[in-house]
Formats: structure tokens, sequence, C-alpha cells
């Protein structure tokens, strides 16, 4: 199937604009998904690795959501804040311990002691006093240069604590008009999750009328079972994408999501974890052009390999 005609299916678009590809020419050709932003080269998820991505020519950008003790939505990976930020330093007393270990939830703090936090220097001192971008700060650096994809994280335990994640998700792409499939053709969204709960909330809770896209970890035994699972999936997702190594292992598996119209995005993509490949772009490449996945996530935005 030729990639226009596939990603229009994928998207639930007119078929009117199967005829006409030029409609959408951001979906006429493989897609490049910046993880986390270009976060080989700058600081996952802080301005700088969004606009680094941008320079590199990504047609997607990945948000990971977590929701802050005042319900702001912010872009971050962990649930936890010590990873990527000084936390432990400037907030020394609020640790919890969880399993033996100090642990400062995202949850636990308010957007305004957040912002107080360093989320450069663990990566090289000149990304020092980098900040904790909101999702709105994000779209801000984004909307009209590069797709947006977020990824809900932790929804299930975040519901637990009275937060919703997937509404705070859609009132900030409301807000910003990006709430429907088209409503900006310069900055497409997809929202992706690895709950399932988390999509089918999206669309039964929300009213999400967007692409959504279920993301399958290379564990617990997906691998085998995800085959069998495609029909399933197909009921609340309009993609999936598992982990790279479930779809080396059943190549297969890319005709038969393609075959309910499902689309097929692997991750992630970055040097030093290619295995039989000499490097990075050969890995994306064969995923691409031979294994005819439809999107990648690499933390190389430049490496992406162009036609």
């Amino acid at each position: 199937m030729r990639w226009h005609v596939f990603l229009l299916v994928a998207l639930n678009l007119p078929s009117s604009l199967v005829a006409a590809p030029e409609v959408l020419p951001t979906f006429t050709k493989p897609t490049l998904i910046a993880h986390r932003g270009a976060s080989a080269d700058a600081p996952e998820h802080t301005l700088a690795a969004y606009e680094l991505a941008l320079k590199q020519g990504a047609d997607f950008v990945e948000p990971d959501l977590q929701l802050t003790k005042d319900g702001v939505l912010v872009c971050l990976h962990d649930s936890s804040l010590e990873r990527t930020t000084n936390v432990a330093e400037v907030f020394p007393d609020r640790a919890k311990e969880v399993k033996g270990k100090k642990t400062w939830p995202v949850a636990d703090f308010t957007l305004a002691e957040i912002q107080k936090l360093d989320a450069g220097s663990w990566k090289a001192a000149k990304f020092a006093g980098a900040k904790v971008p909101t999702f709105q700060q994000m779209i801000d650096a984004v909307k009209g240069k590069a797709g947006i994809i977020p990824e809900t994280k932790a929804s299930e335990s975040q519901g637990k604590v009275g937060m919703n994640l997937e509404k705070a998700l859609m009132e900030v792409l409301k807000t910003n008009k990006l709430d429907a499939r088209g409503a900006d053709p310069k900055t497409p969204v997809i929202v992706q999750s690895f709950s399932a709960d988390s999509l089918r909330a999206l669309r039964k809770d929300c009213g999400c009328k967007l692409p959504l896209v279920y993301l399958i970890r290379d564990e617990d035994g997906a691998a085998q079972k995800l085959q069998r699972r495609l029909k399933e999936i197909r009921e609340f997702a309009d993609g999936i994408a598992p982990h790279k190594a479930i779809v080396l292992a059943q190549p297969g598996l890319v005709k038969d999501a393609h075959d309910l119209g499902l689309s097929v995005t692997v991750w992630t993509f970055r040097v030093g974890l290619t295995g039989k490949f000499k490097d990075v772009r050969e890995e994306m490449a064969y995923y691409l052009r031979e294994l005819k996945v439809d999107a990648v996530f690499t933390d190389h935005p430049d490496r992406f390999p162009r036609e």
C-alpha cells in the first residue's frame, strides 16, 4: 500500500483525499518522530530538545505527559523528578521512600515548585537552567512546524488520586484548536499510550476523535500475543507501536496490521543499540524500507534515512 494511501486510511480521513496526496504532504513519506525531542543531543523533554528536533527535520515531536499537584500538564517521561532534575537538592525533605529508594513524584509538586528545578544540567553544563516545560509551552514551540504525538503516562495511578490525565489533555488540545482531525494541517496530533484503558477513556469518556496509537512493550509474552490481538486493538486504537524487537521477530505483523487499517510505528532507535546493523541510520532504513513500518521513534532525528 502506498504511504499516503495507508496513512489516510489509518487516520480515518475522507477517501477523496487518497487521490490527492498533496493535501497532506506530511504523510506521503515514512514518518520521523523525535523521541522526547532530539534527546541524544539535548536534555529530553526540554524546549531545547524540541527546538533542536525541529531543526533536524522531525515530522512529529513527542511529549510524554504528567500532571502536577495543581493539575497542570508538564512534559516529563518519568512519574518522578529525580532522574532529570535537581529536585533532591532543591527539595531534599520532600522525598518519599519506595522500595528502599527515595523518589520525588511529580504529582506531589505544584507547577511553581517544578519550575524552580534545573532540568538541563544532568545532560551537559551548557543546558544548565533549562526548565521542565508545560504541555502548553511545548505546543507553542512546535505548533505550525511539526506534528505532536503526546503520550499519556501513568494515567491509572493519577486517576487513583483524583486526577484525570485524559481530560486535561483534551482540554489543552481544545484550547489550541488541535482536538479534531485535520484542525491544523501543519500540526497533526496523534495520541499514544501503553494503557489500553487510557485510550478507551479518550474515546469513550472524552469523545476524542484524534488518531490513537497503542504502545506495546517486548515483555510478558506481548510479542507472541500481538498478532492475535490486532482485531481487539482495532476497537480502541488506530495504530500499534510495538517495540522494534517484536517487529524484527515477526515481520509479518506489519502486513497483518495494515490489512486491518492499523498504522505501525516502532521504537526506539538510538546509537549503541542497533543490534546487527552498522549504525542507527541503517537500522531505521531497514525497518522503513524492508519491513514497511510507517514511522519510527528516534533520539537522533538528524540520522533519519531520507530518500
